[in-house]
């Protein structure tokens, strides 16, 4: 099976449209007397994200074709660059970024697994302009 791959046309999610969650990996535990109790009931955890991205008509299609044809209306893995850590400049102790020996800034890469989540994605019409905000979930 070969994972898909978030499209390079697409641009990085909206700073304002990200909002991170953390599911929930408890399960209470049944007491007879006392406070509720909590225990764990499983070890991996994944993170449910929403997001948000402004495009144009032609990077729309591309985001239609990736959700509907590619992914099959949401139901395959893809891997996706992290937006809150890939294209990042990695930064010294003392807040400047480092940088190569060209003095270009070394740049940090990371990627999320994921899957799109519910609700499906939903789309605004903003002038020429769309906005598409949609959930992933990242897998652990």
């Amino acid at each position: 099976m070969t994972i898909l791959t978030w499209p390079s046309e697409l641009p990085k999610p909206d700073r304002d449209g990200y909002q991170r969650q953390i599911d929930d990996p408890r399960g209470e535990r049944p007491r007879d007397t006392g406070p509720r109790g909590w225990k764990r009931r499983w070890s991996s955890v994944s993170k449910s994200v929403s997001l948000t991205i402004d495009v144009d008509r032609s990077q729309k299609a591309v985001f239609d074709r990736f959700y509907e044809d590619n992914a099959d209306f949401g139901s395959s893995l893809f891997w996706m660059p992290d937006p809150t850590t890939d294209g990042w400049p990695l930064l010294m102790p003392d807040g400047q970024p480092l940088l190569m020996h060209d003095g270009t800034p070394l740049l940090m890469a990371a990627r999320w697994l994921c899957l799109f989540g519910k609700p499906v994605p939903s789309e605004t019409v903003r002038g020429i302009r769309f906005k598409i905000a949609f959930n992933v979930t990242v897998m652990p």
